[in-house]
């Protein structure tokens, strides 16, 4: 038995027992393995490039929602009428499209109104003006863009108020639009001129039951106010009349017009002057010189709202001003932009009646398409040769052209011409404001609004926001995370650790819901102890750790090494404790009893409940876990041999800290940074119930602010499908994607050379 033993251990010795490597068996674990090595190959990269290919289709269809805000305008020429009944027509004085774009008016200048079908051209219904025997047209004027009051001067002194209106009925199923014309002042002309004679330009305009007319012959102004009194009893209406005193003109009178609110009376006389009165206190207000050189006032109209004046001239320019308070108080008449159209004189304007838009016709027959508040041309197109009259229809879709005894019909693709570089990101005057701002209010209760959708302060609140979060997240995150990887116990870091990252599994909205409804009242009634807290913790822990360094080594070496921290909990929540009673006290000792008032005040700093400081709380305490797992995973990742090297050299463990191990881990540290710097930027739910959702450019820490994200979230809902407004939403989401991307890209690349400098340490 023993010799059969020896022979069976000795027998692997022997060359012809070796092993065999390449049994069937092995051979097929080795080809699953490598057939599962594959698998998992693949599948990681099909992965990666999965998650990269959906990020840059995500870019793209952001792209492919917000380029169509940036196109231009494009018109579409529709086929040329003649009709029959144009021909004994006359001159026209104006023309006119329905809402539907279904109907259009013709006046002349013998007063024959004529309406007729846009798309044949063919004749619906004619009204002959009451015009006096012998009175002539010698002037006409309309009242405020979709008004459709329209007012003429006669030859006789007198003038004729009249409205355009088309009533919509549908017998047999059948919609029918019946064109109708009112006279809301009566029948009879209104006598202005005294003496009889031709007024050679009229303004009106109507708020409510007040109408107020003016008229000119020659450098004489004849301003008169009506106003119809409905007797609540019976029924009959009154009419009452009061001539306006205002001062005469030295020069002739080329143009007029009145602000919707009837306080001020734009007069243009001589060649490039206005005359402002005010119809309140009947008085001049001053007289602008409107253009330099040799350049004429060749057109005027009002913009939508009235506030606005559109001043064309003869070299092809045209001008936008409005009343603006200056630094002491006075309106003045101040010019907000210019357009270049070409180098004939604009002839007329046409301004929509739903946007700040507007189109303008030049005396060769161009016609321009422009945007007041976003400074923008759109379009600039030959569509007649020569002199014409147009008209714009109400949704500015279709635009009407009389021209050499035709007419023309063009279709108008103008979907977002409110937007452009300029008012997305720079400064913007608009209407009633005393000087450009930076402004986000995109919804409004009328057509006049003007549409002010900046995003400058909602980059600025997402970068405010995400600062304050960032000054509070970032040193206690990376201080703690190098503590608890470098100085802490093994047994207390294991359960310090898992509470930190714990932090993270709560809600934004529980931690939104909570800063909104409790910290943001909190902090504004403790204001002296929150700041007490944040500026007493550092320096009492550093007190804690000066009296503790001065103890006794029996005393200190009853804790065990690495579990010192422990000691600082009661320190902490003393000073906690100390600092929120005291706050009461410290405010009627240092603040007169409200710190609230005290900054208002005497400091001029403006305070909101729901401010930057709240959000900082809030959203530091949010990032604060991002930050601390990464960065700790970082330091402790250096290796041992390092520490250990460096210490057995004789340097301490603060100067290994600071100059081996934090040096090594920056790359990580770096990016801990950064990921929660974009988690900052991106938050949505603790900025949108915490901040107050005020767009406004303030770094004020008591200031309330609104982030592109929460705006998105606030305002998606209620945007209307492919509008402007939702697509620059979509915008706002493009901007928060580029932002990280970039972000991410500068810290990948930073990272990279860090981890370059310090390999070899």
């Amino acid at each position: 038995m023993n010799d059969l033993a020896n022979e069976t251990m000795t027998a692997p010795s022997n060359s012809s027992q070796r092993l065999d490597f390449n049994t069937p068996a092995l051979l097929r674990k080795r080809r699953s393995r490598a057939l599962k090595d594959r698998m998992a190959r693949w599948y990681v990269s099909i992965g990666g490039l999965a998650v990269l290919a959906a990020i840059t289709l995500i870019f793209f269809y952001l792209a492919y929602v917000v380029m169509p805000i940036f196109s231009g305008a494009s018109i579409e020429a529709k086929t040329e009428q003649q009709p029959a009944w144009l021909a004994g027509e006359g001159k026209p004085l104006m023309l006119a499209v329905e809402e539907q774009n279904k109907v259009a008016m013709r006046l002349n200048t013998e007063g024959h109104v004529q309406f007729f079908a846009m798309k044949d051209g063919s004749a619906l219904t004619n009204f002959d003006l009451p015009l006096p025997e012998g009175a002539t047209i010698t002037s006409h004027s309309e009242d405020q863009p979709g008004s459709r009051r329209t007012i003429i001067g006669l030859s006789n002194g007198q003038a004729l108020v009249f409205k355009q209106n088309y009533a919509v009925s549908y017998p047999n199923n059948v919609k029918t639009i019946t064109p109708v014309l009112q006279y809301p002042f009566g029948e009879d002309p209104i006598a202005l001129d005294p003496q009889g004679r031709p007024l050679e330009h009229v303004a009106m305009n109507l708020n409510g039951d007040n109408l107020i007319i003016s008229a000119s012959t020659g450098n004489e102004l004849h301003v008169l106010s009506m106003t119809n009194e409905e007797n609540e009893f019976t029924g009959e209406v009154s009419q009452s009349q009061e001539r306006l005193n205002l001062p005469q003109m030295a020069e002739p009178i080329s143009s007029m017009l009145i602000d919707p609110r009837q306080q001020w009376l734009y007069v243009f006389n001589g060649k490039s002057a206005a005359s402002v009165f005010d119809l309140r206190s009947k008085t001049l207000n001053g007289r602008y010189n409107l253009l330099s050189g040799n350049a004429e006032v060749t057109a005027v109209s009002p913009l939508l709202g009235g506030i606005s004046l559109l001043i064309g001239n003869s070299l092809g320019g045209i001008d936008q001003w409005f009343m603006v308070r200056d630094n002491d108080g006075k309106s003045v008449l101040t010019h907000i932009r210019g357009f270049q159209m070409s180098d004939s004189p604009i002839t007329q304007f046409m301004p929509e009646e739903r946007r700040k838009g507007f189109m303008a016709l030049d005396a060769k027959g161009n016609m321009g398409i422009f945007h007041s508040t976003a400074h923008r041309t759109l379009l600039v197109e030959k569509v007649a040769d020569g002199d014409a009259v147009a008209a714009l229809s109400p949704r500015a879709s279709r635009v009407l052209v009389e021209s050499n005894g035709t007419l023309q019909t063009y279709k108008i693709d103008n979907p977002h011409p409110e937007v452009s570089w300029s008012s997305l990101w720079g400064k913007v005057w608009y209407e009633n404001y005393d000087e450009p701002k930076y402004i986000w209010q995109s919804t409004s209760a009328n057509s006049d609004f003007e549409p002010k959708l900046s995003l400058a302060p909602l980059t600025f609140g997402t970068l405010k926001a995400a600062f304050y979060a960032m000054l509070l997240a970032a040193p206690l995150a990376i201080c703690a995370a190098i503590y608890t990887a470098y100085f802490m116990a093994p047994a207390l870091r294991g359960k310090v650790k898992p509470v930190i990252e714990l932090m993270e599994a709560l809600p934004t909205v529980i931690l939104g819901f909570f800063a909104g409804l409790f910290l943001a009242p909190y902090v504004e009634g403790h204001l002296p102890g929150i700041f007490s807290l944040l500026l007493l913790t550092p320096i009492g822990i550093l007190l804690a750790a000066y009296g503790w360094g001065r103890l006794p080594e029996r005393i200190r070496l009853i804790v065990p090494d690495g579990w010192e921290a422990a000691l600082l909990i009661p320190v902490i929540l003393l000073v906690a404790g100390g600092s929120l009673s005291m706050s009461g006290h410290m405010e009627n000792w240092f603040f007169g009893g409200d710190m609230r008032l005290w900054l208002s005040n005497d400091l001029g700093i403006a305070f909101d409940q729901r401010n930057a400081l709240v959000v900082g709380l809030a959203m530091g305490f949010a990032v604060i876990p991002n930050i601390y797992s990464i960065a700790e995973d970082a330091v402790f990742s250096v290796p041992k041999s390092l520490t250990f090297g460096s210490l057995a050299l004789g340097a301490t463990p603060w100067q290994t800290l600071t100059r081996v191990v934090i040096l090594t881990a920056s790359p990580g540290i770096f990016s801990a940074l950064m990921i929660g710097l974009g988690r900052a930027v991106g938050e949505t739910m603790i900025v949108l119930m915490a901040t107050g959702n005020t767009p406004i450019m303030d770094m004020n820490i008591f200031e309330g602010l609104r982030t592109l994200a929460a705006n998105v979230a606030v305002e998606m809902p209620e945007s209307e499908v492919g509008s402007s407004h939702y697509r620059i939403l979509f915008l706002s989401a493009l901007v928060l994607l580029s932002f990280t991307f970039v972000m991410n890209t500068l810290a990948e690349i930073i990272r990279t050379r860090l981890r370059k400098k310090y390999a070899s340490l």
